[in-house]
């Protein structure tokens, strides 16, 4: 089965996440051109709804002997296209295919509904379940929803990995920050207290917490810790005193940093900022925090997958992942979990590409190593 018609037919159908993008139109336009997809490659399909018009789409495999279950998992949802050139309009130059989830991940989805179409038809053991998720973008209520109802003995998560297999991936925290002040006339500095000039010392600590946390050893292939600041609001109108400071900031965490750690970082940097000055206020609360994931190399899957890659010519040796992935979800479930993904660039950048070649490749190790997987 050719994967690049499918993936420019995803390309072409925005599926910007409505959590992320308020007003974005979701996954369902995606969700159909995946559920025609795995339907024409021979699969049974199965729409599961993960919230109101936002479903999971899975394809299965059953063969008629007994034997190990495999799961292919990839994501359809998109961050947003704000600042893009024609994101929706997959253009093809030079071996690349630009457009929005491109590379992250409808290529990953397109790879993996295209394998089974290369095994559907010789398909007589095991179980393979290929799933397209929703909500990985935000929350991961696809991928949650997922492992309530649907089990397999190896997992293998599309996400783009440049075609290396990575066995370990980052965790992250989401945390709010909300400094207050008081209003006042901007006239009167004696009965004003200004909380964006406070969240600003924030801001410094935060910076030098996160060199800190940057220039610490790093912990196996996920390397390490790391913060930044992602959005920030406050005041009301030019002549006041901004009586409050909201701060949304992400920190990304490795092997023993779960939230309460993160949490307590911040809480740490507020009350010293507390002592330096006693009309300081802030809080602090983590609102999301997902784990830091690893699975040991010497795992039958990365074996057999590592072993798939190699036939390649490619190294198969194991690296780690910066982001976080579906694969903590489908691990917390008992899923032994890996990732294995075409390569490109622009990550949630204003241009994103995946190279076509790696599309195909990636189809072919799957493939492979699922036969593996399930003859053994």
């Amino acid at each position: 089965m050719d994967p690049l018609p499918l993936l420019k037919d995803l390309v072409a159908t925005n599926s910007v996440n409505p959590s992320l993008v308020a007003g974005a139109p979701g996954e369902a336009g995606a969700a159909e051109i995946a559920r025609a997809a795995m339907t024409q490659a021979g699969m049974d399909v199965v729409m599961q709804e993960a919230a109101p018009g936002r479903a999971n789409v899975i394809g299965v495999l059953d063969g008629l002997r007994p034997g190990p279950s495999v799961m292919l998992c990839g994501h359809l949802d998109t961050v947003g296209i704000e600042g893009m050139r024609d994101p929706c309009t997959p253009r093809v130059h030079d071996g690349r295919l630009y457009g929005r989830g491109s590379q992250d991940m409808k290529s990953g989805v397109a790879a993996m509904i295209a394998a089974a179409g290369t095994l559907a038809p010789s398909w007589t053991t095991g179980r393979l379940v290929v799933a397209a998720v929703v909500d990985e973008e935000h929350e991961s209520i696809g991928a949650q929803a997922l492992v309530r109802q649907w089990r397999a003995d190896f997992g293998i998560v599309t996400e783009p990995t440049g075609l290396s297999m990575a066995t370990a991936h980052k965790g992250f925290a989401w945390l709010d920050v909300e400094a207050r002040g008081r209003a006042a006339h901007g006239s009167r500095p004696d009965e004003g207290r200004d909380a964006i000039v406070r969240m600003g010392r924030v801001l410094v600590a935060l910076d030098a917490h996160d060199q800190a946390l940057r220039a610490a050893p790093r912990v196996g292939l996920q390397g390490t810790g790391s913060l930044h600041a992602s959005r920030i609001t406050g005041g009301r109108e030019l002549s006041s005193y901004p009586d409050r400071c909201f701060l949304q900031m992400e920190r990304r965490t490795v092997a023993g940093e779960d939230r309460a750690v993160v949490l307590q970082e911040v809480e740490a940097i507020l009350a010293r900022l507390r002592r330096e000055d006693p009309e300081f206020e802030a809080t602090a609360s983590v609102v999301l925090a997902r784990p830091a994931y690893e699975i040991d190399s010497s795992h039958r899957l990365c074996r057999t997958l590592g072993a798939a890659i190699a036939r390649t010519g490619r190294s198969g040796a194991p690296v780690g992942a910066t982001f976080w992935t579906d694969a903590a979800i489908l691990a917390e479930a008992g899923i032994p979990s890996v990732l294995f993904g075409p390569g490109g660039a622009g990550l949630h950048s204003t241009e994103e590409f995946v190279l076509i070649d790696d599309v195909y490749t990636c189809r072919d190790v799957l493939a492979d190593v699922v036969r593996s997987l399930v003859s053994s």
